[in-house]
């Protein structure tokens, strides 16, 4: 990334964390690098960072940092910005956190952990076993089970459209079945309406925590974080750059374009029309809330923005019924009109 862009980044970093916000993406592209690897997580390497889709940024304050699911999967394009994250973070992780709070940013590492090897046992087509779940998340774990397992299993539905299923009541086994409407290439299709769950909703999640524009970099660095490679064929969504350039920029889910005066070229996402029209922001902020276990609220300066945009919506609405019904009178008159006439 530039050193211009990457001192744009800094600078909104430091403002948001004035106002108390989350962190967007640029600050939280490593927060868990300096994260002990686990011996039992089922692929090597460092613990991912997190991000709003497995949380894509920074946790609501008072909420634990969400793992990522795609531990040890790494990504060429990101790698000299994860190294300057690392460091960041490890300047600013010296803060004391309490018992309670390490206990829960354990428990979410747990759901990362859990996320993965789901990711692993659904990729080999292999059985999901109670027994092999709980060797991952450490047997010590047992009692939390259950509460790992429920937010593994809403994370696996809400980013990658994969729903967890017991083969049959109390078997403990389990299979991986897709809820999102694949064509035959892999990509994601959605002819019957907004897609509420897969990859659409952590990307226009992404793109509104950064100021409601993203740089191609920065989609690039997220979409790393969840094991998404450019170039590399993924198990859910098939190639990422068709699917987030060509296919979710057709279908008017996404606007991809060239950032103005750029030399050499430089891209950038923004919402698309159909976005606009399908979706809000604040149904992308509880999106984002049911990631976290929280409430919209809990990013304060973002839920400003969404409730402005639910006015402006509302008055809008309000504004075309008003045309409407007067232009439903003015038919009713002409034609009484006519209707009256000897």
């Amino acid at each position: 990334m530039p050193r211009g862009q990457k001192s744009k980044l800094r600078a909104r970093e430091k403002r948001r964390q004035a106002r108390g916000e989350p962190q967007g993406l640029g600050g939280t592209q490593a927060t868990a690098a300096n994260v002990e690897e686990s011996p039992n997580s089922p692929v090597s390497g460092d613990t991912p960072p997190s991000s709003p889709a497995a949380g894509a940024s920074q946790e609501p304050q008072g909420s634990p940092a969400t793992s990522s699911p795609a531990a040890g999967v790494s990504c060429q394009r990101s790698n000299v910005g994860a190294k300057s994250q690392v460091r960041k973070n490890k300047n600013s992780s010296q803060a004391p956190t309490s018992p309670e709070s390490t206990h829960n940013d354990l428990l979410t590492r747990k759901v990362g952990m859990l996320m993965q090897f789901l990711l692993e046992k659904h990729k080999m087509r292999a059985p999901i076993l109670k027994a092999d779940m709980l060797k991952i998340i450490n047997k010590r774990y047992r009692e939390d089970f259950p509460d790992i397992l429920r937010k593994a299993s809403e994370r696996m539905e809400l980013v990658f459209g994969l729903e967890l299923k017991e083969v049959k009541p109390g078997g403990h086994s389990y299979i991986l079945v897709s809820s999102l409407d694949l064509t035959s290439d892999g990509s994601v299709s959605s002819p019957g309406g907004f897609p509420e769950n897969g990859l659409l909703m952590p990307l226009l999640g992404v793109i509104f925590l950064s100021g409601n524009r993203t740089s191609e970099e920065d989609i690039w660095e997220f979409l790393n974080v969840l094991g998404i490679c450019d170039g590399r064929r993924h198990l859910v969504f098939g190639e990422p750059r068709k699917l987030i350039t060509q296919d979710l920029v057709q279908e008017k889910y996404l606007e991809y374009r060239q950032v103005a005066n750029s030399d050499p070229p430089r891209y950038e996402f923004l919402w698309g029309p159909r976005a606009h029209a399908e979706t809000s922001k604040m149904k992308v902020l509880e999106f984002l809330a049911r990631i976290y276990d929280t409430v919209p609220s809990a990013f304060p300066f973002h839920y400003e923005e969404a409730l402005r945009d639910e006015e402006e919506r509302a008055r809008a609405r309000a504004a075309a019924g008003a045309a409407s019904t007067t232009k439903a009178g003015a038919r009713s008159r002409a034609k009484s009109s006519r209707s009256s006439r000897p």
